[in-house]
């Protein structure tokens, strides 16, 4: 079915919407601290002094930095052990309101740290905030999956995406030294996030839980149907679907356990392929140009900050495009263009840092890379990564192997994150050959490993692990194509 013919109705929408503010959140919280990083480590630094009338060392300054940007994405490799347990007991809508407050409690540690002259409280802030990342990255993905028609399955899914690269852009501009980002606002910036947590909190009880949860998980059909209903606005679609989904649960088993996921025969593949299309995603140089994109610039232009805004309105616009070619080009096709553009533009972005101090004019080329690089990522790896999980197995496994996706995603951000300066100030530009490498890893494992599933329902995607351990990759009727 074509995007255009699918009519979502205005309570799909609002449900969709609903649940991506919590990815609003989270981008918006990984943007703003990059600009107005000199300001916060200052406070940093007076803070320590008022306590021990001495100034910190730099480089004492510069490791504490380090935790306070990091540990946001520890948080969030913990808060992932926690997706199946909420998603399971409480729903996937509810489990998303109750995380919620998480990101009210820790933006309020943010915004007070500088009030009570306490860096421990921002830094705690951030690692409860972090908490709320890894379980509403995994939650909202999972009930936004489960409530969305087949053919826009993987258009929706990456909307929230585009809520998170929105985020990322709206917390780079409040961070500007024009806007919040000044020494007597910085603590305003970070209290804005509390309006779409509070909005979260307005909207998402009034939209309909995951019919595939109270039918498949809890056997309540009449709620299924009711919830379906109001998605839908057509009966007819609605039966059809209530009979893929028992078709579905005919085939699970009641309770799928950690130890069961990581044995289950039908599972090895799709974690195998979760395994390296997350690591690939989040290793091949995306997240470092997001946390230090302004650093990388300021040794070559003097509007370094402005730099860095662009790095975020081309990283919405390409989330955009994703969201239109999701269900045209597939996840596959976006998957490969992606990776292999990635590994280009770290190929040459090595060059370019070798010979720039001889020809000058390379660091516009550079500024250029870094936009590239931005756009494969969002064209394909960045969406995808957060949701093919959620595709490739199936109801009872689906919360698991998003938990697993998440820590894969928020383990390599932090990773990422801890390392990218130490390892750049020894290698220097040789460092975008490690992240070359890593997503040319990431394209073979999608040739040779990855299963088109644009247009197929979550039962007919696991009946083709169901049946074998190796799906005919190039089989033109069969499940792995480019069509």
């Amino acid at each position: 079915m074509a995007l255009q013919e699918c009519h979502p109705t205005a309570i799909l929408l609002t449900s969709v919407m609903a649940a991506v503010l919590g990815s609003l959140q989270i981008g918006y919280h990984t943007g703003n601290v990059n600009a107005p990083a000199k300001i916060i480590a200052q406070f940093f630094n007076e803070t320590w002094r008022d306590r021990h009338n001495q100034t910190i060392s730099d480089h004492s300054l510069t490791l504490l930095w380090s935790l306070s940007v990091s540990i946001k994405d520890f948080g969030a490799l913990l808060g992932s052990l926690g997706v199946k347990h909420l998603a399971d007991s409480f729903g996937r809508r509810n489990s998303i309101l109750v995380v919620n407050c998480l990101s009210v409690v820790g933006a309020c540690l943010m915004v007070i740290s500088k009030a009570i002259k306490a860096f421990e409280a921002l830094i705690l802030g951030r690692l409860l905030f972090g908490l709320f990342c890894g379980l509403a990255m995994s939650l909202s993905p999972l009930y936004i999956q489960e409530v969305s028609p087949t053919a826009l399955r993987g258009a929706f899914a990456t909307l929230n995406q585009v809520a998170y690269a929105s985020g990322i852009l709206l917390g780079m501009v409040s961070g500007l030294e024009t806007a919040l980002g000044t020494v007597d606002h910085w603590d305003i910036m970070l209290s804005l996030s509390l309006i779409p947590a509070l909005a979260q909190y307005l909207i998402l009880p009034f939209c309909p839980e995951s019919p595939r949860y109270l039918l498949i998980n809890k056997g309540r059909q009449s709620n299924a149907e009711s919830a379906l209903l109001k998605l839908r606005g057509n009966p007819d679609r609605v039966l059809a679907e209530l009979e893929e989904m028992k078709g579905e649960a005919a085939h699970i088993q009641p309770h799928v356990s950690i130890c069961e996921f990581l044995k289950k025969r039908s599972y090895r593949l799709p974690i195998i392929i979760v395994l390296f299309v997350n690591l690939a995603s989040q290793l091949s140089g995306f997240n470092a140009v997001i946390n230090y994109s302004t650093s990388i610039f300021q040794s070559k232009f003097d509007t370094a900050k402005y730099l860095t805004l662009g790095v975020g309105a081309v990283n919405v616009v390409f989330t955009l495009v994703a969201f239109f070619l999701m269900e045209k080009a597939g996840r596959r096709r976006l998957l490969l263009t992606g990776f292999f553009c990635i590994a280009l533009c770290n190929l040459l972005m090595t060059v370019a840092d070798s010979v720039v101090h001889l020809v000058p004019q390379m660091g516009i080329l550079q500024v250029l890379l870094v936009f590239c690089l931005i756009s494969a990522y969002e064209l394909g790896p960045g969406p995808i990564s957060w949701f093919i999980a959620g595709e490739l197995f199936d109801q009872r496994g689906r919360p698991i192997a998003l938990a697993f996706s998440s820590m894969l995603n928020w383990g390599g951000k932090f990773v990422l994150a801890l390392l990218f300066p130490p390892v750049l100030s020894v290698i220097g530009g040789y460092t975008y050959l490690l992240f070359m490498a890593v997503a040319i890893i990431g394209f073979a494992v999608t040739w040779f490993q990855v299963p088109e599933t644009k247009g197929r329902t979550f039962d007919e995607i696991a009946e083709e692990f169901r049946r074998t351990d190796s799906l005919p990759l190039h089989n033109k009727n069969g499940f792995n194509t480019f069509t």
